[in-house]
């Protein structure tokens, strides 16, 4: 049954949480309190409990420096240590979570917030779409104004948005307007891309290669469209029975398509050689609708997200094989931007909003509204992340590009989470 309040401005029940003043000790010295916070994991498909926010950072083995810089000269000789290196910082970086916090925070919109992505080159600027069309260009690591581009207001909202790789100063989206089109930062139109000469059919989701120079495009009736960086269409086909809720292309092979639907099939493509809607690679049945299909930064998996209680990673090597299965509550409703689980750019993990579920099989009293990180391999809970003052559900989150800060959106506020002392840096 859908809940009475709107998902994005609903209080959660009251919880013992650590007071403000508390804020500037460590977290060590915290431990106590935050045990008081439990959260019981929702595991994979291997069982996994994290029991609650610290439980998980008591069993990790942070490497120390003598033995990354070790492990650095062995590759430098041509040793095989990459693996365990890349462990080892990955450790590190999961035990510098419980250091995270919301540093910065907006809500600039009249309407939820639908969509983000950061600036492939500045690591504190990151554009926001909303359900009204507008978005905003925010550099949070200076005082001046974000640039704010107001939108056409109802039916408008961006589904979809990324950086131009060729140009940083433009930006592409998607949107219910019908259009998927290329802007500036000043909101003029550069390029339509896509246009619907109907208000029955708009555009859901966009992805864009900078190598191949190409831009492709779903609508909510099924059809996929690829275009080159000069908009000229290559082809439009129906490639899923309904809407097209993702599209993206893998970042090692950009011929390599993976596109999710409400039809409840997540589809590989080799753009090379599509013929029609029966010349996919592999089609890949889900038991729910799919918000999202994502690649893998290195292109090696495939991380899908279902509009239930799922979350998949599929070896893109071998597609036929059972996909590792993580339970975890993240269910649709209408009045919520739909949560897409991520990954963290430089290691194997994987970034989502959760949802808490009375009807899901792990679910406890009171369950916080966390942001779930998993490990991509194991599907083990690594971390959560949360904070009392910002209880909401947070239906998107993403690392910047260097991995260090993480931008959550949740209903219409904007957080950005970095580690304490970084924050009061900047």
């Amino acid at each position: 049954m859908a809940p009475r309040k709107r998902p994005e401005t609903q209080k959660t029940p009251e919880v013992a949480v650590r007071p403000k003043s508390k804020r500037s000790r460590s977290p060590w010295e915290l431990e106590p309190e935050a045990k008081k916070l439990c959260v019981k994991g929702s595991g994979s498909s291997r069982r996994f409990d994290s029991g609650c926010l610290w439980a998980g950072l008591a069993s990790l083995q942070v490497p120390p420096p003598s033995s990354i810089v070790r492990a650095l000269h062995h590759h430098k000789l041509g040793n095989a240590v990459w693996p365990s290196l890349q462990q080892g910082l990955q450790q590190a970086f999961l035990h510098s979570l419980a250091s995270y916090r919301i540093f910065q925070k907006a809500a600039p919109f009249d309407r939820r917030a639908t969509s983000l992505a950061w600036h492939p080159t500045h690591p504190s600027t990151l554009a926001v779409g909303s359900k009204g069309g507008d978005i905003m260009l925010w550099n949070f690591g200076i005082k001046d104004k974000p640039t704010f581009i107001k939108g056409i207001g109802a039916g408008g909202s961006i589904t979809g948005l990324k950086f131009n790789p060729l140009d940083a100063n433009q930006f592409f989206t998607s949107s219910m307007e019908g259009t998927t089109r290329l802007q500036d930062f000043k909101g003029n139109t550069v390029r339509v891309f896509a246009s619907s000469d109907t208000c029955n059919v708009w555009f859901c989701s966009l992805d864009v290669s900078a190598r191949s120079r190409m831009v492709v495009t779903g609508d909510n009736v099924g059809h996929v469209i690829l275009l080159n960086m000069d908009g000229r269409e290559l082809w439009n086909l129906r490639m899923h029975k309904k809407k097209v809720t993702h599209v993206a292309l893998n970042p090692c092979c950009d011929w390599f398509l993976a596109t999710a639907s409400v039809d409840q099939t997540v589809k590989i493509w080799d753009l090379r050689q599509v013929r029609g809607k029966s010349s996919f690679l592999h089609s890949l049945p889900h038991s729910h609708p799919v918000n999202a299909a994502c690649f893998s930064p290195d292109g090696a998996q495939l991380l899908t997200t279902d509009q239930k209680s799922e979350l998949r990673v599929y070896s893109a090597s071998q597609w036929d094989c059972p996909p590792s299965l993580i339970p975890h509550p993240h269910r649709h409703f209408q009045h919520l931007t739909p949560i897409k689980a991520t990954w963290h750019p430089r290691y194997n993990l994987v970034v989502v909003g959760r949802y808490p579920d009375p009807n899901f099989k792990s679910c406890t009293p009171h369950e916080l509204r966390t942001i779930d990180v998993f490990d991509g391999n194991s599907g083990k809970m690594m971390y959560q992340l949360y904070d009392p003052e910002s209880s909401g559900i947070i239906s998107l989150n993403e690392f910047n590009p260097m991995g260090d800060t993480l931008a959550s959106v949740m209903g219409y506020h904007i957080l950005i989470w970095s580690q304490e002392e970084a924050g009061m840096r900047t």
